[in-house]
């Protein structure tokens, strides 16, 4: 299963990416993907929104701090889950 969540990589001050990770992997573990970046000091957000939806519409699970950055940035409202494709 694979989990949207933060990963640390400021030093002195915290700075999260956020990251498409598997959820057997520890916090620092090797990612799948980058898909934002959240600085909480400055209360700044970048959000690769295509590849957000991507690994939501596969199943991934955000974690409730992810959840809560991505319903302030309105990434939900592009969501549409068990969206059937025909090819």
């Amino acid at each position: 299963m694979v989990k949207l969540r933060l990963k640390r990589c400021g030093r002195k001050q915290a700075v999260y990416r956020i990251v498409a990770i598997d959820v057997r992997s520890r916090r620092e573990g090797k990612d799948l993907r980058k898909v934002g970046f959240y600085d909480p000091i400055k209360n700044q957000t970048c959000l690769n929104v295509p590849a957000i939806l991507y690994f939501l519409e596969r199943g991934a699970q955000p974690t409730k701090t992810v959840q809560d950055i991505l319903k302030k940035a309105e990434v939900f409202k592009e969501f549409r889950p068990n969206q059937t494709k025909f090819t």
